[in-house]
C-alpha cells in the first residue's frame, strides 16, 4: 500500500514557475507600449497646439487653391506677428463661428478700401494683384475697424468675403494657411504674395 501511495505522488508534478527573465521580458513590453502611447499623445497635442488643418470647399480662392485641398496651418504666425496685406489666412467665419473660412487679406485695420473700376483701392493707392481670377466686376467703399480685417476671395467674383457679410475681428483668425499637403499631386506652399502699390 505504502509503495502504491509513493506511486502516485510520484506522478504529480510541481506547478512550474515562470522564469523571471520572461517576466521581465512581459513588463519590458508593456511599459515599451505605454512609452509609445503617451509619446504619441504629447506630440498630438503638441502639433494640435501650433497648428491645424483646414479643407477647402468651394472655388473663392480659385486659381490658388482649388476644393477639396487640405491645407496645413500656422496657428503661431500671429502670436509674434501682424496679418498682412496679401497673407492668407483662415478663420472662424463672424456669422457661424463653427465654420472656417480661407480667404486672403485685403485691408488692415482703420485702412480705406474701395473696389472701383475693377481695381482695389487701398488708402488711396491701387492694390496689384496677379494671383486673382478676373478683376472684381463689383464696388463699394469700406473702412476696417481697429480690431478687424478685410478679406477677399482670390475667385472675386465667386466668393462670400468681406465685400458681402463684413470685417473679420482679428480675434477669429485661426491662422496663416502654410501648405497644401493632399492631394499629393497639389503639394506646395500655399501663396503670400507682399503687397504691391501704385497711384
Amino acid at each position: 500500500m505504502e509503495n502504491e501511495l509513493e506511486d502516485f505522488r510520484s506522478e504529480i508534478e510541481p506547478e512550474q514557475a515562470i522564469p523571471e527573465e520572461s517576466k521581465s521580458n512581459v513588463r519590458r513590453f508593456l511599459v515599451d507600449v505605454l512609452e509609445t502611447l503617451v509619446l504619441s499623445l504629447l506630440l498630438f497635442a503638441a502639433i494640435n497646439a501650433v497648428s491645424a488643418r483646414i479643407r477647402v470647399d468651394g472655388y473663392s480662392m480659385e486659381p490658388n487653391l482649388h476644393s477639396g485641398e487640405f491645407v496645413i496651418v500656422n496657428k503661431l504666425a500671429y502670436k509674434f506677428g501682424s496679418p498682412k496685406i496679401g497673407d492668407v489666412i483662415v478663420f472662424h467665419f463672424p456669422r457661424d463661428p463653427k465654420q472656417e473660412y480661407i480667404k486672403r487679406v485685403v485691408g488692415l485695420p482703420r485702412d480705406e478700401v474701395v473696389i472701383s473700376n475693377k481695381q482695389a483701392v487701398i488708402n488711396g493707392q491701387i492694390l496689384g494683384e496677379p494671383y486673382i481670377a478676373a478683376q472684381p466686376v463689383y464696388q463699394g467703399s469700406w473702412t476696417v475697424a481697429e480690431d478687424s480685417l478685410f478679406v477677399l476671395g482670390d475667385n472675386r467674383n465667386n466668393s462670400s468675403d468681406s465685400h458681402n457679410w463684413g470685417l473679420v475681428p482679428i480675434s477669429s483668425v485661426v491662422g496663416k494657411a502654410l501648405f497644401i499637403y493632399w492631394p499629393p499631386t497639389d503639394w506646395g506652399l500655399v501663396e503670400h504674395v507682399e503687397a504691391v502699390f501704385s497711384h
